[in-house]
């Protein structure tokens, strides 16, 4: 399964600046998800982390990771945003920080299930740049109905 912008953007209700995951290659509803997020120089990010030395700032790829736990989440509940529904990051642990992000990288994001229940998901995330692990973490998720 691979989504595209406009499907990726029918699951998550994040716009820009803020929508980090540009396309999804892989999708096991329950299990899985690989995706990918192509790292601009004009990311509005840059012009202050660092002006002279960009790196993109952990706490944003963290983010990017939790939003592809979100996809997953709401392709496996059969759910979207505009049914009321939306997935917030509640809980990060095991975050390791192993190379930096920088402009020109290809950022690749994966996730897989540890479990869910009663919509709380708890995710392994790894994102990786060439095969090299940039960041790995323990996510957890909740589902929220919303006004």
């Amino acid at each position: 399964m691979v989504m595209d912008i406009n499907e990726i953007r029918e699951y998550l209700p994040h716009r820009y600046p803020f929508l980090l995951v540009d396309r999804v290659t892989q999708l096991v509803e329950g299990e899985t998800i690989v995706a990918y997020k192509n790292v601009s120089i004009n990311e509005p990010f840059f012009n202050g982390h660092f002006p002279h030395h960009p790196i993109m700032p952990g706490v944003l790829v963290v983010e990017a990771l939790a939003q592809a736990c979100g996809i997953l989440g709401f392709k496996t509940v059969n759910k979207r945003p505009a049914d009321g529904y939306v997935y917030y990051l509640v809980g990060s642990d095991k975050v390791r920080f192993k190379r930096p992000v920088m402009p020109g990288d290809k950022l690749t994001l994966e996730a897989n299930v540890i479990r869910g229940k009663r919509g709380i998901w708890k995710f392994a995330c790894r994102a990786m740049v060439d095969g090299e692990l940039a960041c790995e973490a323990e996510i957890t998720c909740a589902e929220r109905k919303v006004a």
